[in-house]
């Protein structure tokens, strides 16, 4: 559904630039790369900022954002946002725990409570009640909690048995996915689509772009900033011994 576009469309434009760009490096770093092992984390943190510039996209020229009458006021949301959180954010903690050297049912237990927060995240954001609205966030913070327990319990002991570089990798990463992934519902809760409107829809388009640029290029350029570490991912030796 097409709506109107304020005057935060500029941070949409911002976003969909920035997301572009780094769409343009990764592709650039990931050139000459063989190894199919370390392609896998080219092709997650590409896929990562190609769709993330294509939700911006549709936010900027108004396809993304619908109306949701909370009373008698209405919100404006951007649905193409939470459509981005819903690929990325599963490739984000993909991408982490291929670096960990995670199991199938950690990585499924991750995703699991991943989506799950998306999704609830989404019916908040689309409830008409501001009760509903902040019961729904709070589920949806509930289960960043617990992903984030997952992250900093299972996750963080298996890239402890990993290689120094890549144990050293891994934390760097976590530690920005804590930091940041713990100021969206702060975001969300504070500007329009909390109904608090302490942050104005201006400034809340803002923040969500910083906080995504930050989260997804940020990340991958820290990620793919040194092939020898992504080299001790893909070879026997990765391990210690």
């Amino acid at each position: 559904m097409a709506a109107t576009v304020g005057p935060e469309s500029i941070w949409l434009w911002i976003g969909t630039i920035g997301m572009t760009l780094g769409t343009l490096y990764f592709v650039g770093r990931g050139r000459g790369v063989r190894d199919r092992k370390m392609q896998e984390f080219y092709i997650i943190t590409i896929f990562i900022t190609t769709i993330a510039a294509a939700m911006y996209f549709a936010m900027a020229t108004g396809f993304g954002v619908t109306e949701v009458m909370v009373g008698d006021e209405a919100l404006t949301i951007y649905w193409a946002r939470y459509a981005d959180w819903l690929f990325t954010t599963p490739l984000l903690l993909l991408d982490l725990s291929l670096l960990a050297g995670a199991n199938r049912n950690t990585i499924a237990t991750l995703i699991g409570l991943d989506v799950f927060m998306i999704g609830t995240g989404a019916i908040a954001a689309l409830s008409s009640t501001p009760g509903t609205r902040i019961a729904w966030w709070a589920i949806s913070t509930g289960a960043l909690l617990a992903l984030l327990y997952v992250l900093v319990g299972t996750l963080s002991k298996n890239a402890r048995n990993r290689a120094p570089e890549v144990a050293s990798l891994f934390g760097r990463l976590r530690n920005l996915v804590i930091a940041l992934w713990f100021l969206y519902p702060v975001v969300w809760i504070l500007g329009t689509e909390g109904t608090f409107g302490i942050l104005p829809l201006y400034w809340e388009t803002a923040a969500f772009m910083v906080l995504d640029l930050s989260a997804k290029v940020g990340f991958g350029v820290i990620l793919l900033q040194s092939r020898s570490v992504l080299e001790r991912v893909a070879t026997p030796t990765a391990a210690p011994t």
